[in-house]
């Protein structure tokens, strides 16, 4: 498991994003064989001890919703669009990501084992190693960032996550949910960030995610709704965070080759599964 969780970077940390409708009832459920009976086993490091049996209980239940721990562990490749700024591909299982700029000429191909990787930066390589070594940190950060808004219900037992149980509230369309706190121990780029996950009742959903820049402040920096639920792959994906904030295009993949992670080539991912 990934000790990570999210920065947000300035310009996204001074508004509070508007809502537009949650339909629950449009989301479509995963495809192909789930087995919930697999233990939602936390990683090492999760503040078991520190954290609220029911706030456990109600992370067990959001990732039973989301398609299940074994349909997680069994995803490997991840493809998204982060709000149209750049596309990201991740091997979960090799702990590579492969991110491509769309707002400028930028390529990181990076593994993040051993941090290794390369860098295309206005049509040619780079060699210098400084320069390389500044975007591997660089594509990093954005894969903290922008992993975090898609997969943020699977990530709820991470390592350092210590979770508080929050009771019954309402969320910004007045809808009343179960409130979990997620706060963090020495991970991610800003482990002072603390965030609210709201919960529907019903279908063990998040549905919202109140970003907190500091664990002390009482008023959220960013409120994101987690909407337009889809199944993909075997799991279970919000693919929207607001009216004009979305993740896609994007897939799950069984199979990549392994020149995803390595070569600057275009990718048709309508070739692959």
């Amino acid at each position: 498991m990934q000790k990570f969780h999210s920065f947000f970077p300035i310009p996204f940390s001074l508004f509070l994003i508007p809502f537009s409708l949650f339909l629950i009832t449009a989301c479509t459920g995963p495809r192909g064989f789930v087995n919930n009976q697999v233990a939602n086993t936390p990683a090492v490091g999760f503040d078991l001890a520190g954290s609220d049996k029911r706030a456990v209980d109600l992370a067990d239940s959001v990732m039973a919703a989301s398609g299940g721990r074994y349909a997680w562990d069994q995803t490997r490749f991840i493809r998204w669009t982060f709000l149209g700024k750049r596309e990201l591909v991740w091997d979960k299982w090799q702990n590579k990501v492969r991110i491509d700029f769309i707002d400028r000429d930028l390529k990181i191909r990076l593994n993040m084992n051993d941090n290794t990787g390369s860098v295309k930066m206005g049509g040619i390589v780079q060699t210098n190693p400084d320069t390389i070594a500044k975007y591997l940190k660089r594509g990093k950060s954005v894969w903290i960032n922008d992993s975090y808004w898609l997969v943020m219900p699977f990530k709820m037992k991470d390592s350092g996550v210590t979770l508080k149980d929050k009771g019954k509230q309402k969320n910004s369309l007045g809808a009343e949910c179960d409130v979990v706190e997620l706060t963090f121990k020495a991970v991610g780029d800003t482990p002072q960030n603390k965030y609210d996950a709201y919960i529907n009742p019903s279908s063990h959903l998040v549905t919202q995610l109140n970003y907190f820049e500091k664990s002390e402040n009482a008023k959220p920096s960013m409120v994101l709704p987690f909407q337009d639920y889809r199944g993909l792959g075997n799991i279970m994906l919000s693919v929207r965070r607001g009216d004009n904030l979305v993740l896609t295009p994007m897939g799950v993949y069984k199979n990549l080759p392994d020149s995803t992670f390595t070569s600057f080539a275009t990718m048709n991912y309508t070739l692959v599964k």
